[in-house]
Formats: C-alpha cells, structure tokens, sequence
C-alpha cells in the first residue's frame, strides 16, 4: 500500500489521466444502468404491483395481454386461491377542450376497485363510478393533468374524469388509467373486447392455480415481462451495451498501466536488487490498480448522479442501488483482473538488466 500510493504521489500527472479515463468509462456505464433501468420500469411497473403469480390468457393470444380475449364463463370457470379480471386496451387521450393538442399513448386496464389490482393512491382518491378514472403521475408532470380534468379518448365521444393519481403505473412505456368495467365497456375503445360483451382480457391470480378452463394458457408472472412488445430485446440491448463498456475499461486501465509499469522497469530493478520481493512489487500494482479504479468509479458515479438530478422528465433515468452496485463492483473487477498482466511484468523483470 506505501509504495503504490507513494507512486501516485510521485506521479500525480500520469495516474489523474487513468482515473479521468476510468471516471468517464464508469459516468457512462452509470448512466446506461440508469437509463435501462428506467426504461425496463416503463415497461413492467403496472405488472410489478400486481404483485400476482400467474396470467392466464386466451390460447390464441400468443403470450401477449393486447390480443387476449377470455369469455366470462371461462373466467368465472377459473379456480385459483386468488383471482381478479382485468381488461386492457391502448389508446390517446388528451384534455377535453384541448382542441387540436397533441394526445399521449396510454393504457387502460379496467379492474375491480376492491380487489387487488386495485392501484395505490398517492393523491386523490379510487374511482367510484363508470366515468371516473386513477391515472399515473406522469400525466401530470409531464402533461399537465390535474386533479378533475376530464379526459377525451380517440374513438369515442365518452370522457373520464380524474379523480386520482398513482406512482409507478406504466405499461409497454405507456402510462395506465385505471378504471371500473363497466366505465371501461362504457368507452367501447377495445377493437377486441366488445363493449356489450361479457370477456375480459386476463385472469390475474396469486397463489395456486387450481383449475383453468380450455382454450386458456396459464403464463407466469416472469414469462408474461418477459414477453412485453420491445422488453426482452431492450433489456439484452444495454445489457450487451454495458458489458461491453465494463471490458473496455478493464482493457484500457490494463494497457495504461502495463506501459506505466513497463516504463518503471529499471525502477522495479533497483527494488529487487535491494531485497524486495517480487510478490510484495506485485501486490503494490494491484492495490494501485484497484485505488485508481476505485477513485474512478466514485467520481464517474457521482458525476451520473449529478446528471440524473437536472434531466428533464421525459428522460427515464432510474437509480437502482443495487443494480448499481453491481455494475461499480464489476467494473472496479474487471480493472483489478486487468493489472495482472502489470504483475506478470514485474515478476519477468531481472534487476541485472533492468539496472543494466
């Protein structure tokens, strides 16, 4: 430990550009783990609260919630320890009175407002009738809708009004609303469920699944994320990305300090001919390595963080500790495995050549 840090005292110049090269290489591996986790969140949010075990949906629906259509005998046929209906449908809604304003993309699911799909409240309060809704916050800040709006839908001349707002409710990166239904029938938005039809989209279960109907397929709650439009391929996407990142930091702290330790040779030498041995040399390099990435990482962390406060909402920038973590912990790894090609350089060098 004396000998490494006295070495990066030593050389202030040369080890400030290895830590500035490791704090970029982490502020954007930082970043991207913030930016995928947000965007996973966008996807899954609404499901994560369900807190459930088990979707069944219609055979046909090819695993996914959009084209499901179970008919109400067979949902009430479904036997399970905990069950609820749901019925789903995307579509644009914008402020009624809005004229020509651009819409946003939302998602309705139409539940039951005592079971437990049932949203938490964070302002406001649940619906409780067929023309009131519950709305994700996102609609307010970064759309402006406010407690009492009332929302117009394309393909219908119907309007909800808000009567509360959730946390966290989003679904394919689309923002939910909340409704009975019968106010959803009543929008009659669905190309698939029919309005004066009694079929819902899913049955939602927690516990054991005890009996299901046929024509039904009983997906669990981890295939049913996986199989959201664009998930599975966004989450492999920045996972590659990051990886990639995390090797190419590991490769460039590598190479900086194999040519720093190549340029000590004579230096190394010296030591070894007064004694020092090569393992006490060796460890010196590692514990070096993982001080600069370690001052790395804190600075490029930070500096992501910092970022994160300032961007606009828009951005989904989400903080994962634990994600997180794991990324630093890999990458301050990845650049300690890296100094083995140092020690191997330092444990070939001969003092009677090197002082030569």
């Amino acid at each position: 430990m004396f000998l490494a840090v006295s070495e990066i005292r030593h050389s202030k110049l040369r080890y400030a550009l290895v830590v500035v090269v490791m704090a970029l290489v982490a502020y954007l591996v930082t970043f991207l783990t913030g930016l995928s986790y947000g965007l996973a969140q966008e996807n899954r949010s609404a499901v994560d609260h369900w807190d459930a075990d088990d979707v069944i949906l219609s055979d046909d629906a090819n695993g996914g919630l959009a084209l499901s259509s179970i008919s109400g005998d067979k949902a009430e046929a479904v036997r399970a320890d905990r069950k609820a209906t749901l019925l789903q449908s995307a579509s644009v809604t914008h402020q009624a009175g809005a004229g020509s304003a651009d819409g946003t993309d939302v998602r309705l699911l139409g539940i039951d407002a005592s079971g437990f799909l049932a949203p938490a409240i964070s302002e406001g309060r649940m619906f409780r009738t067929s023309q009131e809704t519950v709305v994700d916050s996102t609609l307010a800040t970064r759309d402006g809708i406010r407690l009492g709006d009332r929302l117009a839908f394309s393909g219908t001349d119907r309007t909800m009004k808000v009567v509360g707002f959730t946390s966290n409710a989003q679904l394919s990166v689309s923002p939910v609303m909340y409704m009975s239904q019968a106010g959803f029938r009543r929008l009659g938005v669905s190309g698939i469920l029919s309005r004066s039809s009694d079929a819902v989209s899913a049955v939602i279960t927690r516990g054991r699944v005890k009996s299901v109907p046929k024509g039904v397929d009983v997906v669990s709650i981890a295939d049913f994320i996986q199989d959201l439009p664009g998930y599975r391929a966004q989450v492999l996407t920045f996972g590659f990305m990051i990886g990639f990142l995390v090797v190419i930091a590991a490769v460039v702290i590598g190479v900086f300090l194999y040519v720093l330790t190549l340029q000590k040779r004579s230096v190394f030498g010296v030591l070894k001919a007064q004694g020092v041995s090569t393992g006490f040399l060796s460890r010196s390099v590692v514990v070096q390595t993982l001080l600069l990435s370690v001052c790395g990482v804190v600075v490029g962390g930070a500096l992501a963080l910092g970022t994160a406060l300032v961007l606009p909402d828009a951005v989904p920038f989400q903080s994962d500790v634990p994600l997180l973590a794991a990324a630093t912990v890999l990458m301050v790894l990845s650049a300690v495995a890296s100094s083995a090609f140092s020690a191997r350089a330092v444990a070939h060098v001969d003092p009677v050549e090197a002082i030569a």
